[in-house]
């Protein structure tokens, strides 16, 4: 398997070329990190974006949806036509021009045909990948899906073959007569930090906490 995905017109950007990754390395990372994706896709002749969840097993994009959603009902039998995309914030860039202002982030974008997972034996894996996308861990934690709760459960699979990332780091580029004025630049991070977990209401108190959800930060 080649370390990098071929670019195509799609994933080739207009702008700021040199933010453009194709290797493998940084697509994965990319997708792994992020908690939830973005999918795009045309109904009744019209743009709609949905956030949701998603989790990449290998070269495939597992997408979490519902039965009687769009997306879902638009992909059968042929498949459906999507975008999707997926963003991990690093940091806001303040710089001393309104115009130059900007964020540091890592980003993915996957287009291709999304297929609906109707074979239980990859449905049933994919949503436990979700589960464990989110912590891992917690698929083995909880009450696996009966026959209903599968049935009503929809997931795209979506192959890594027409994929990009971009990447913007570092501090604000202000033009060179800007950098004497008296306003504050500079880069504030930005990073996800799981907070103390707070029980539901209706936890047995005796219920222990597990020891994959005691981490400062997700992994």
């Amino acid at each position: 398997m080649s370390p990098a995905y071929q670019p195509t017109p799609r994933t080739t950007p207009s702008r700021y070329r040199e933010r453009a990754h194709y290797d493998r390395e940084t697509v994965h990372r990319i997708l792994d990190e992020a908690l939830f994706c973005h999918l795009g896709y045309v109904r009744d002749g019209g743009p709609v974006v949905l956030p949701t969840m998603h989790v990449r097993c290998g070269e495939t994009v597992y997408i979490h949806g519902s039965t009687g959603s769009g997306p879902m009902l638009g992909a059968k039998p042929a498949g459906l036509p999507v975008c999707v995309t997926a963003t991990v914030v690093d940091g806001l860039v303040l710089a001393r021009s309104a115009m130059h202002h900007s964020l540091n982030y890592r980003s993915v974008v996957v287009m291709g045909s999304a297929r609906v997972v109707d074979d239980d034996a990859e449905k049933l894996p994919a949503l436990q990948a979700l589960l464990d996308h989110i912590r891992p861990g917690r698929a083995a934690d909880c009450r696996t899906p009966n026959t209903r709760e599968l049935a009503a459960a929809a997931v795209l699979a979506l192959e890594l073959v027409e994929v990009s990332a971009k990447v913007r780091h570092g501090g604000p580029v202000d033009d060179p007569e800007d950098r004497a004025l008296p306003h504050w630049a500079g880069v504030i991070p930005l990073t996800v930090t799981a907070g103390t977990p707070q029980p539901a209401d209706d936890l047995d108190p005796a219920t222990p906490l597990p020891d994959y959800l005691t981490a400062a930060r997700r992994p």
